[in-house]
């Protein structure tokens, strides 16, 4: 796919003008141009990514090609081996910022849909009184990411908790035994845009931080432990090289 290879080497190393698009155009953060061959799907095809803030809410906003958010994974009716779509924010936030242990890994912000199992255990995002049927359902996470060979050479995964060990999770940690975080932002698909307001503590400074866009297919592990979820199909990275360009209200 495209980028694929650029966004392993990056993996590895850990990391304006407005652009046109059918939908409307978009000034400042990180640019990129429709994938001329059209083996990106247009729905995870990234034209355009950014972050701004308004005090303590940070909006993060990612446009596509076309039809943002309308192209889910198939329900394969078990855990092992199903799969999780993603429109991801990498970021050079530290992951204390968010109530996870100090430097653990990449931390980002992703909107996901996956059929299979439910990770927002204190949400009712489709509103039907049973927060276990939400995992179709597009849904916010903080994750943090670290490189894993075996997900694949260069490849990341989701950082597993190791049994036995108990570090630092923020308050809404949805009790998988990775570093994730289901604080229930909720994102707001719109056309070919999805954008996501997040409210951070307001001794938290986010100004300097520095970003890209990725979308993804992760996948849970077919024997259901470490790595327990391995990005496995890299569609498409908004600066080319995972690279990190973008800063934010710029």
């Amino acid at each position: 796919m495209k980028h694929h290879s650029l966004f392993i080497t990056a993996s590895l190393a850990l990391l304006s003008s407005s652009y046109a698009f059918s939908g409307g155009s978009h000034s400042g953060g990180i640019h990129a141009k429709v994938d001329p061959t059209g083996n990106t799907p247009a729905t995870f095809d990234i034209v355009h990514a950014k972050i701004t803030t308004d005090k303590n809410i940070a909006t993060f906003h990612m446009a596509v090609s076309e039809k943002a958010g309308t192209s889910k994974p198939l329900a394969s009716g078990k855990l092992a081996g199903s799969n999780v779509f993603s429109y991801v924010w990498p970021t050079s936030l530290n992951s204390a910022t968010v109530g996870f242990e100090k430097d653990a890994g990449i931390l980002s912000l992703a909107v996901t849909a996956h059929a299979d199992f439910d990770d927002t255990p204190l949400y009712d995002e489709n509103s039907d009184n049973n927060p276990a049927n939400d995992g179709d359902v597009w849904h916010s996470h903080w994750v943090v990411l670290q490189a894993n060979e075996q997900c694949g050479k260069g490849m990341l995964a989701v950082v597993d908790i190791p049994e036995g060990s108990s570090p630092k999770l923020p308050k809404t940690w949805p009790g998988l035994p990775i570093l994730l975080d289901s604080p229930g932002w909720d994102p707001i698909f719109n056309n070919n845009t999805v954008e996501v307001k997040v409210a951070f503590d307001s001794n938290v400074d986010i100004s300097n931080t520095k970003y890209d866009g990725v979308t993804a297919g992760l996948r849970v592990n077919q024997s259901v432990h470490a790595p327990l979820l391995c990005v496995v199909n890299v569609m498409d990275v908004a600066s080319g090289d995972l690279s990190l360009p973008g800063k934010v209200n710029q």
